[in-house]
């Protein structure tokens, strides 16, 4: 067949390529047989390498799944496909057609690929997904838009994208890259599916497995796994999650970044539909994808701002504003009572003198280890710094005993450090709970032990 010919007749950017078929219906090697002028000055500029005609596609693109699967479906299928998607994180967008042509050899078939390269994203090309599909998909995200409620409507927004998609399980998973933490913020199962690993359990130690997805990927902005030489695939380049897939018996997936402002933020998933619509979810969930990123990139963000407002920085404590609302709700004549309340002061001795003699940065540092001290000992209870060197903790619902026992271990703690040291006093009540007094009887005790502990230690008082 004369390859060149063909090629001769395009302006644009244009290669054959060849799909290796075998008989049980898999396929192998995929290469570039010709190219036209187009595209091999593009190969040059792009890779810097000349283009040889017959060598595989990887020696010029980043091996992809979905770009074999296109090949294949045009040159062994003879169907035709249009597809938009991005390689190299990001840096590119490549639209590309795929066109089938006819193949006198039994063993190997052929396609016409021609594409065009750009740095930006065009979003009204993305997806070729039908109209109806598209104003489904729509109509779901757009309940994302001014809800009081995020994340019960990501939910109903996954199960409605699970429904479209006819999968068995549709899950958002967010990612933060600096922390090393992943996060299950939807997900939606069939009713009759039981998964091996709830979402619940997916935030402990799931972020290795969500952290070789990447590599998984190889530079896509998806993945799509429709058979078992797909399966074989993930098998080689993530072998812990493809034993996770087969636990939980997954047959098909498609796999998209959520990404914004070319941050990755997470990803989107659908998993164990009908191979033959293996299409229709790549499109519904590229639509998603995009309607989504933003949504949750603004969640994130008000999220962020919301945490700021109410916790210390510093100690990791919550602070005196978010002290100073949670003591208002006890003025709510609607406010549903604790049977029993625990009110505790730890002030800090000697920070003064630490400041003082040692610098700021040092009393920062030890501000920190009690923090972290009192986190380890209050691990239910509320902890706000009140003031400098002042902490409040609220215990409810618990007994005198064990607000004795928990006073009696920070200062085990405390002993054992050297370093730092509280001045503690607290109250506990069960009938007529009055937090101001409960408050103030705590502080006045409070200041009686730190007079204690000076005259005990007058060296370590500090004027």
């Amino acid at each position: 067949m004369d390859f060149k010919k063909i090629l001769d007749n395009y302006i644009c950017k244009a290669c054959i390529l060849s799909v290796e078929k075998f008989p049980d219906g898999k396929y192998g090697n995929i290469r570039a047989v010709a190219g036209n002028r187009a595209h091999i000055e593009e190969v040059k500029l792009q890779t810097g390498k000349d283009f040889t005609e017959n060598d595989l596609y990887t020696k010029y693109l980043p091996k992809s799944l979905n770009f074999e699967d296109y090949c294949y479906r045009s040159a062994i299928l003879h169907q035709t496909h249009h597809s938009y998607i991005e390689i190299f994180e990001g840096a590119q967008w490549l639209e590309m057609y795929f066109l089938p042509i006819k193949s006198d050899e039994e063993n190997i078939g052929y396609c016409l690929y021609t594409y065009s390269v750009t740095h930006r994203v065009d979003t009204a090309i993305m997806t070729d997904v039908p109209p109806d599909v598209s104003k489904a998909v729509l109509d779901s995200c757009i309940k994302l838009h001014g809800t009081k409620d995020f994340k019960e409507t990501i939910n109903e927004v996954i199960k409605d994208i699970r429904d479209i998609c006819q999968a068995r399980r549709c899950c958002v998973i967010l990612v933060d890259e600096e922390a090393r933490e992943s996060l299950v913020l939807a997900d939606s199962l069939q009713e009759d599916y039981i998964a091996k690993r709830t979402g619940e359990m997916m935030n402990k130690g799931f972020y290795t497995t969500v952290e070789g997805w990447k590599d998984t990927m190889a530079g896509s902005s998806s993945l799509i796994v429709k058979n078992e030489q797909d399966r074989l695939i993930i098998k080689e380049r993530n072998p812990v999650w493809y034993e996770a897939l087969n636990r939980n018996t997954v047959e098909t997936l498609v796999l998209f970044k959520l990404q914004y402002n070319d941050k990755l933020i997470g990803y989107i998933w659908a998993s164990n539909f009908a191979v033959e619509n293996v299409m229709k979810i790549k499109g519904v969930l590229e639509l998603t994808s995009f309607f989504i990123a933003s949504r949750i990139a603004n969640y994130q963000l008000l999220t962020k701002l919301e945490k700021m407002s109410i916790m210390d920085a510093l100690t990791g404590t919550k602070n005196r504003n978010a002290m100073n609302n949670r003591i208002t709700e006890f003025d709510n004549p609607a406010y549903i009572y604790p049977q029993s309340i625990g009110v505790i002061f730890a002030d800090l001795n000697g920070l003064k003198k630490t400041n003082d003699c040692l610098g700021h940065a040092a009393g920062d540092r030890m501000l920190k280890k009690c923090g972290a001290m009192l986190q380890q000992v209050f691990v239910d209870e509320d902890i706000y710094r009140a003031g400098g060197d002042e902490f409040m903790i609220i215990c409810m619902n618990v007994t005198e005993d064990e607000i004795k026992e928990k006073i009696a271990q920070l200062r085990k703690i405390c002993d054992a450090d050297k370093d730092v040291n509280f001045a503690l006093g607290w109250c506990y009540e069960t009938e007529k709970i009055d937090i101001r007094e409960c408050m103030s009887l705590a502080d006045r005790r409070m200041y009686e032990d730190k007079e204690e502990y000076y005259k005990k230690y007058p060296e370590k008082k500090y004027r």
